[in-house]
């Protein structure tokens, strides 16, 4: 009876811990060696080596820098059961100024894939990996966290991960709304039209 008890828990506390967040987690998630490759939602580490957590009020003092604002959030697929012939015009909102890059925080991404993300956002900063760059998503998304780890592993020194995402910056702020960004949506993104 105490082994099903002590399993139960020992089940629990992975459960919470594959799915807890900085704002408000009931436990402390710690970082993986890696890139994070569960559910893409879910609790998040308050900390990400390398890179600068910011809150709302960190971001809006980074902003006069011109960082470079990279959106991982998925795009909408089309709702199920809709007729072909209806029209379905999603939009995605978001932190205006901020490119679009659906999935690129996914893990694993195919190594082309990859390649397409760190080549666009060298493209994004000139090519100087000491530009500040901010990624996010959503509130308790594992792709912002993933996007920035792989930018601070290629080099880049001032990575900004902004966990609260699209929703904690409109609580305060106005978004805008963006589209994919083309060279992103070229280099033949699948993952972009999941959600």
């Amino acid at each position: 009876m105490r082994v099903i008890a002590r399993v139960a828990a020992l089940t629990a506390l992975g459960l919470l811990l594959g799915a807890a967040g900085p704002a408000d987690s009931p436990v402390n998630v710690p970082e993986p060696d890696g890139l994070y490759t569960g559910p893409p939602r879910g609790y998040t580490p308050a900390t990400l080596k390398g890179a600068t957590v910011v809150d709302r009020k960190g971001l809006e003092a980074l902003l006069p820098e011109g960082p470079v604002l990279i959106d991982v959030v998925l795009a909408d697929h089309r709702p199920a059961g809709l007729p072909a012939d209806r029209p379905w015009l999603p939009t995605h909102r978001s932190i205006p100024g901020a490119v679009w890059m659906p999935g690129a925080g996914g893990a694993p991404l195919p190594p082309e894939k990859e390649e397409a993300f760190l080549r666009r956002v060298a493209e994004l900063t000139g090519g100087d990996r000491a530009k500040p760059v901010v990624t996010f998503c959503r509130p308790e998304c594992w792709g912002s966290w993933n996007a920035g780890k792989r930018l601070v592993a290629a080099g880049y020194s001032r990575v900004h991960w902004f966990p609260l995402g699209v929703e904690g910056w409109q609580d305060d702020h106005d978004t805008a709304v963006v589209k994919p960004d083309p060279a992103w949506a070229e280099s033949g993104n699948g993952r972009a039209a999941q959600r």
